[in-house]
This record gives structure tokens, C-alpha cells and sequence, in this order.
């Protein structure tokens, strides 16, 4: 598995699959190119030996915060899920993370996803709270905090 640098070419892949990976949710506007083209150094694909994508995490230092990374949105293709390409590709951004200066990384989820939220605490994350209508009217989000050492 292939893991590199998130391109600007990369968006067409990933936006073309990330429905289907979420079982035909509309997700995709969740993704737009800004992304590909802004945060190229925090963000990541993963390919397999066939060159075909497997999984993406897009993330981004904090404009806000100095001390704080952001991971906005991964994905990984159901045929590789459960292999530890997710935990690999948080890896990634932690270090990365880690050499821009960066002590706590943050995330959301949403409650009814509890695959997700049992990811992100066996990675190590801690649940400040459950964030009420976060991403507008009944869009509840557990928000997430992990403290890099």
C-alpha cells in the first residue's frame, strides 16, 4: 500500500467513490476540491498494488489555533476496511502534525456512528461532548481531542 501526499488530481478519484463508500449517502458535499488544492501537505491517499485508491484522510494545521491540527473527513474503501489503513493514515498526520508544532489534534463524528466513534477512542481521541445541531438542524457531533506525545 502506497500512502503519499493528497494532489489536486487526487479529487476526481476520491469524490467519484466517497458515496459509495458511504453506502450512497450524499457525502461528497462534505468534500469540495479546496481541499486537494490547499492542504496538500496534510492530506493523504492511500493506493493499493493495483494503483486503485483505498482509503484518503484529509486534514489541515489550524489557521486559529497554533497548537492544534484538524483531521475534516477519511474515508476507506469497504474491501480494506478493518486492515489498519485508517490507524496508518491518522499516523501520518499525527507525525506530521507533530513536526509543524502542533500538541492536540481534532475531529468530528457524528453520534449514530459508532464504528467511528470506537475508532477514533481506541486511536486515542477523548469525547469532550456531544455538540447539538454542530453541523446545522439535527446534525449532531461528538467532538474529539487528542493530545499528541
Amino acid at each position: 500500500m502506497e500512502i503519499r501526499h493528497a494532489e489536486p488530481a487526487d479529487y476526481g478519484r476520491v469524490i467519484g467513490r466517497v458515496n459509495a463508500w458511504w453506502g450512497g449517502r450524499d457525502m461528497a458535499p462534505m468534500l469540495p476540491q479546496l481541499f486537494f488544492v490547499h492542504f496538500e501537505g496534510t492530506s493523504y491517499v492511500a493506493d493499493d498494488e493495483e494503483g486503485q485508491l483505498a482509503a484518503f484522510l484529509i486534514g489541515f494545521l489550524s489557521q486559529t489555533d497554533p497548537d492544534e491540527a484538524y483531521i475534516h473527513f477519511v474515508g476507506v474503501s469497504p474491501e480494506h476496511r478493518g486492515g489498519g489503513l485508517g490507524r496508518q493514515l491518522y499516523e501520518r498526520f499525527f507525525d506530521d502534525a507533530r513536526a509543524a508544532g502542533r500538541t492536540r489534534v481534532r475531529c468530528v463524528t457524528s453520534p449514530a456512528n459508532e464504528g467511528s466513534v470506537a475508532f477514533h477512542e481506541a486511536l486515542g481521541f477523548t469525547s469532550e461532548r456531544v455538540a447539538h445541531d454542530y453541523d446545522g438542524p439535527g446534525e449532531d457531533r461528538v467532538l474529539f481531542v487528542k493530545t499528541l506525545v
